[in-house]
């Protein structure tokens, strides 16, 4: 498994981080978001999206529980789908709404809160851990199959100290 962590010291540290994963994504990750409420999994989603070239609003998915996208990627439209599972009651209904379906082929999953999603979300390749460290942020990054493990060798990141 490969591994790496960053304190990240204000918000702007959390924007540069998910500008510098926008630059190492690949089409096919399934990336998990952990952390508790107003550690930095939107924020850095939306800096993540508006790097990948976005250009619109990017809005939390709190309420719809997905919010798709399409992004260029390597030359080709790529969908990328935001998941916020907080306000799911159970598995069942991740099931029941059919976002099974988006993941796999081509599409990139990020999925904020994906312990409620469990155990029929699928498999994680890339897993982010967030924790509030004083006025800042510690996060770890783990690659859990050999893209993630990919994506984190493509990483190109360094906080600002």
């Amino acid at each position: 498994m490969h591994k790496r962590t960053f304190l990240l010291h204000d918000e702007a540290g959390t924007l540069a981080l998910g500008a510098s994963l926008a630059r190492a994504l690949a089409p096919g990750l399934t990336i998990y978001l952990h952390g508790d409420l107003g550690a930095g999994k939107t924020t850095l989603t939306r800096a993540l999206l508006h790097a990948a070239g976005h250009h619109g609003h990017v809005k939390s998915p709190t309420y719809t529980l997905v919010e798709p996208y399409a992004l260029e990627l390597g030359g080709q439209t790529i969908e990328l789908f935001h998941f916020d599972l907080y306000r799911l009651k159970s598995a069942e209904e991740f099931l029941d709404a059919g976002f099974r379906e988006h993941f796999g082929g081509q599409r990139i999953c990020i999925v904020e809160w994906p312990e409620n999603g469990e155990p029929v979300l699928p498999a994680p390749d890339m897993a982010l851990t967030f924790a509030v460290a004083g006025e800042g942020r510690k996060v770890e990054l783990q690659g859990l199959s050999d893209k993630g493990a990919a994506c984190l060798d493509r990483l190109d990141f360094v906080p600002n100290l």
